[in-house]
């Protein structure tokens, strides 16, 4: 925590929890700590005599105590979304000044104050009342994720070729075929591969088992009689590179993109993490449950899975549609 000196104590508290109790990675501890300092900051100059223009950035928040905190009100949150959203400038550096961010960084922040504010009445029940349990957070529009089709998946794998052609075809295999993700990919070590599933090792080092066919065993086992001959810097990754150190994610970045171009399909549309949403909409597509697929892709809140279920819903309406009968009408 010595990198968050210039925050209360309180703040401090509430990051060391989320690092050491929750788990969770320094990527959403430091969003936390950014979300919530810019929050307090705010709040403080609300309060303050200071000049209005005076930049968030120069204001100190190390004595905010919490007395402090008990006094901020549901009206002071608003206010905040209203500068996120009407006069923060999202890219102070620009030529260009257009105020306001987005919808999905208004979301964020207000997620961070929520956890925060939870964090003190619900786990350390340091404060009675929290000010913005009820608060709806900023609508988003809703994108359906990209996926490739069965025929688009069938001739990436096809395409594959080079020098690491049996690495980089168990690599998508595993990709397709498990939906992990890319750093869960890298991470993987020979001991994690069982005679029919993988242990995987996801975001907040939480674990859990993935289960594949038999297509994608005999890929990697005829992976594996490549692997074993080699001896890499960490012996025991799943997955080396052509210096013969671990894989890294960029790597895997470079050598799905180069797949998809040897299959002919747009590389700027699709990436490893679209193989991860093509492998979720095939499950679903095969009439696995959502719940299921919530459990294999380690998502923890079943909401982020069932996005999955608009894009199958979507199929099954065109499918209804493309059906002549769907076109007859003998009601008259």
């Amino acid at each position: 925590m010595q990198r968050y000196l210039d925050c209360p104590q309180i703040l401090r508290d509430f990051l060391a929890y989320h690092e050491t109790i929750k788990g969770q990675s320094q990527k959403t501890i430091s969003e936390y700590y950014l979300d919530l300092r810019m929050f307090l900051r705010f709040i403080r100059l609300m309060r303050s005599e200071m000049p209005i223009q005076t930049r968030l950035d120069d204001i100190s928040i190390r004595d905010i105590d919490l007395e402090f905190i008990r006094r901020i009100t549901t009206s002071e949150v608003f206010d905040f979304l209203s500068y996120l959203a009407n006069d923060r400038n999202p890219n102070p550096d620009s030529a260009e000044q257009e105020l306001g961010i987005s919808a999905s960084s208004r979301a964020r922040k207000l997620s961070a104050i929520k956890s925060f504010f939870k964090y003190l009445t619900v786990r350390t029940k340091q404060l009675a009342e929290n000010p913005v349990a009820d608060l709806e957070y900023p609508k988003l529009r809703k994108s359906l994720p990209k996926y490739l089709t069965f025929e688009q998946s069938s001739a990436l794998l096809k395409a594959v070729s080079g020098t690491n052609q049996k690495r980089d075809y168990a690599i998508l295999m595993l990709f397709l075929n498990c939906g992990i993700r890319r750093s869960e990919l890298v991470g993987l070590n020979l001991t994690d591969v069982y005679e029919d599933r993988i242990r995987v090792i996801g975001k907040g080092n939480k674990e859990r088992f993935v289960y594949f066919g038999a297509a994608c065993r005999k890929a990697i086992d005829v992976y594996l009689d490549e692997r074993n001959k080699k001896v890499l810097s960490d012996n025991r990754a799943l997955f080396g590179s052509r210096d013969n150190n671990r894989i890294s994610v960029s790597a895997v970045h470079r050598l799905v993109k180069k797949a998809l171009l040897q299959a002919g399909l747009d590389s700027t549309q699709f990436s490893a993490h679209k193989l991860r949403h093509t492998a979720a909409t095939m499950m679903l597509s095969g009439g696995v449950d959502v719940k299921t697929v919530q459990e294999v892709l380690g998502h923890e809140n079943l909401n982020t899975t069932q996005i999955y279920t608009h894009i199958e819903n979507t199929e099954l309406k065109i499918a209804a549609e493309a059906n002549p009968l769907s076109k007859l009408d003998f009601s008259e």
